[in-house]
């Protein structure tokens, strides 16, 4: 790998260059270049950079010599290709999926669909998967709590991202929200000090909560559902269809409504 990283050296081609390139992270090609060993990059990653060196294998980059006429070679490659990339973000910049978007809003949305699939092109990386999985959830979960875009914004801010006092959301709350954030990271990164005990309560306090409300759920999904079929059986249908659906949404409220008149 010291070969490679010396060939790209010579050839001028920087790690941000080839991240794109490739079309992964900065910090992804840094981690492709500790390998020890090409044939343990991602196949379709190492079959792009055989393309833009002009070889077949990892034992030809060894052989690779470094003159002007094959820096040419690789310079002219490498903007033939990115030439192909462009046209084909901006076909699917065209797609339906950023319909009634804004320039930026476009290019974040873009960005966001890259890293996640970089993250998940890996069928093995199961905490992969199940991180993304739940980021889903959270996404699902942004409209019932403003604590979630604060904890967004607490992230960004930690990670360095963005300046620690930018408050985009409620001022106030947002300051209040990152103090104690602060204070329970600080906490928990110095375990040492923390009392197993306490944390084990605290901890079940937290399962207790989450088991109320699934059951809440659950229960108000079997009301609901015992609603459509009393439903229903009042119009003499026997399922919820595109042309009866209003129809049968109206009947639940009313049957709903009867229950806390009852």
């Amino acid at each position: 790998m010291e070969k490679l990283n010396n060939i790209l050296h010579e050839l001028g081609i920087s790690k941000v260059k080839l991240a794109k390139f490739l079309g992964v992270s900065r910090q992804m090609i840094y981690n492709y270049l500790e390998l020890d060993d090409i044939n343990k990059w991602p196949k379709d990653k190492k079959v792009l950079l055989f393309n833009l060196l002009g070889i077949k294998s990892g034992e030809e980059i060894d052989q690779i010599k470094i003159d002007t006429d094959y820096i040419i070679e690789v310079e002219t490659r490498i903007n033939t290709l990115f030439a192909e990339t462009q046209k084909s973000e901006s076909a699917v910049q065209a797609s339906s999926l950023f319909n009634n978007m804004g320039t930026k809003q476009k290019e974040l949305l873009q960005n966001i669909i890259d890293l996640i699939k970089e993250e998940l092109d890996d069928d093995d990386n199961e905490e992969g998967y199940y991180t993304y999985l739940y980021l889903y959830h959270f996404l699902q979960s942004m409209g019932t709590s403003k604590e979630l875009k604060y904890i967004l914004a607490y992230v960004a801010k930690a990670a360095g991202f963005v300046k620690p006092l930018e408050f985009v959301f409620d001022e106030e709350a947002q300051f209040i929200f990152e103090s104690i954030m602060f204070s329970a990271m600080t906490l928990y990164n110095g375990k040492q000090g923390v009392s197993k005990n306490k944390i084990a309560e605290s901890h079940k306090r937290f399962v207790e909560q989450i088991e109320h409300k699934m059951e809440e759920k659950m229960s108000r999904t079997l009301e609901l559902n015992s609603f459509k079929i009393q439903a229903l059986k009042e119009l003499n249908y026997t399922k919820v269809t595109e042309e009866n659906a209003a129809e049968v949404l109206e009947k639940i409220a009313e049957i709903e409504s009867r229950k806390v008149i009852e």
